[in-house]
């Protein structure tokens, strides 16, 4: 699986990135048949003054993309979560697979 990793209105991070691709490598080898995910981690301010961190993932695979977004106070919190809707969407069109 080819992935691309892109940071918004912030450095990039070794740490992050590490975290990501060890979970993404799981993914990768239960579904053999995602393509690509592309992945950006983002800071946004709120109204109040806040600061949330976002991450948001598409994955290319057959049939419609797949994309799951994340919005915490932290980013290994919004990529866990980001990460764990994914894996729903994935066992849902992986049945869809077994089925047909």
């Amino acid at each position: 699986m080819v992935v691309n990793i892109q940071y918004q209105k912030m450095k990039a991070s070794e740490s992050l990135n590490k975290i990501l691709l060890k979970k993404l490598d799981k993914i990768g080898e239960r579904y053999s048949w995602v393509i690509k995910a592309n992945v950006l981690f983002k800071l946004e301010n709120d109204r109040t003054g806040a600061q949330s961190n976002i991450c948001e993932i598409e994955l290319s695979a057959p049939g419609p993309r797949l994309f799951a977004k994340s919005k915490t106070d932290n980013f290994e919190k919004s990529m866990a979560d980001t990460i764990n809707e994914l894996n729903k969407q994935l066992e849902k069109r992986q049945g869809v697979f077994i089925r047909h």
